[in-house]
């Protein structure tokens, strides 16, 4: 299928619904341009069309993007039966033995999985590269990196493979790939995506889940899609006043944009980033929106010490649940010199501290808000990496 790569997921789930190819024709497209992909990127752990086909055989149903294939990130996002390894050698051989609540939406939208893209182990670096897979490279120059911890999606959607594909983010995880490969990430709302059964938050609410994507609209279809509480939800966001689809379709009127330059631990981007962003400026002043240079300022410093403080005890009770799964401890030659350190420090964190790192959490989500609303400012304009 030669214009395969030319739709996005609703495009692709059109021809289905017209008959003009069949759902199996694009898993067969999908899965050919995914193994030549794995060639030269690695950017898969693992596919599996033939759990595909036997989904397949069971109907996709009429959801949005009824038969369009579809992969998710190796980290916490379970397909029954399918291999599910955090990119971490501790979890070799590990095989998911229920669906994730996002799994079972994504299903009734109509997605067809075929496989899992690469993670650093737990999702912890901005690059994606692991003991487990090696390094997976950027299709635009694989001399460079498709970033992380979403790089194996955000390589495999660049490349053509697919036009959306699952993924994470806690500290960029999303929109860091996204802007290494050229394509759409949106971080969601806590509470907005569901991260069940058996938990409804990530890294104490820092962590959540949603996709990389070509097409803006696909990105507001699956939030379409997957969006509401789950059981047990600790917190849950808003509602949308309508349909995401229906939004992005509709003119936003003039915007007033804070040009947010330097980030809060005081770095500024380099000359190219720089670059990027006021020809993003620009652009958007011709286009007819307001856009003032200023930002919101926080303790960066404080910040990253309380972040690091959380992700490292997260970390910690993970390899601790490991290591009950196994009935023996994660020894450390099973985990990256980077885990190991987290797993050390997140063992040490006083209760204390993480109650400090919550509140600062809080206090930054005020402070933020707060400084839109002073200012009268619709979003934010920054870079997204310093070069």
């Amino acid at each position: 299928m030669r214009e395969y790569a030319d739709y996005d997921g609703l495009g692709l789930a059109e021809l289905v619904r017209s008959k003009q190819v069949s759902a199996a024709e694009l898993l067969d497209a999908a899965v050919t341009r995914a193994e030549a992909a794995q060639e030269t990127l690695n950017c898969f752990s693992a596919l599996y069309p033939d759990l595909a086909k036997s989904q397949l055989e069971g109907g996709t149903g009429d959801g949005p993007f009824a038969g369009v294939p579809f992969v998710t990130k190796d980290l916490a996002v379970e397909v029954k039966g399918a291999p599910l390894t955090n990119g971490s050698v501790a979890w070799k051989g590990n095989v998911a033995q229920r669906d994730s609540v996002l799994t079972e939406r994504y299903r009734e939208a109509g997605l067809v999985f075929f496989g899992q893209t690469t993670s650093p182990e737990y999702g912890l670096t901005t690059t994606t590269e692991s003991t487990l897979y090696g390094q997976t490279r950027n299709p635009w120059d694989l001399t460079r990196t498709s970033g992380g911890s979403s790089g194996g999606a955000s390589a495999a959607v660049a490349a053509g493979v697919l036009p959306v594909a699952q993924a994470s983010d806690g500290g960029g995880s999303i929109r860091i790939p996204a802007s290494c490969t050229g394509l759409f990430g949106i971080k969601p709302s806590r509470g907005r995506v569901p991260m069940g059964p058996g938990r409804t938050e990530g890294w104490n609410g820092m962590s959540t889940v949603h996709a990389v994507s070509r097409s803006v609209r696909d990105s507001a279809a699956l939030l379409d899609a997957c969006h509401g509480r789950e059981t047990g939800s600790r917190y849950v966001a808003p509602a949308p006043d309508r349909p995401y689809l229906e939004e992005v379709s509709h003119g936003s009127g003039k915007l007033r944009i804070a040009l947010w330059k330097k980030a809060p631990n005081g770095t500024m981007p380099d000359a190219d980033a720089e670059a990027g962003l006021m020809a993003t400026a620009k652009l958007l002043e011709e286009l007819g929106h307001e856009v003032v240079e200023t930002g919101p300022e926080f303790n960066g410093e404080q910040l990253a010490k309380y972040a690091l403080f959380t992700i490292s005890a997260n970390i910690a009770a993970a390899f601790d649940d490991r290591s009950d799964m196994l009935g023996r401890p994660v020894r450390e030659d099973e985990m990256e010199p980077i885990t190991a350190s987290m797993v050390a420090l997140g063992r040490t964190v006083p209760m204390v501290e993480l109650a400090k790192a919550n509140n600062l959490f809080n206090s930054v989500a005020i402070d933020y808000e707060q400084f839109l609303i002073d200012g009268g400012f619709d979003l934010t304009l920054s870079p997204v990496t310093h070069r």
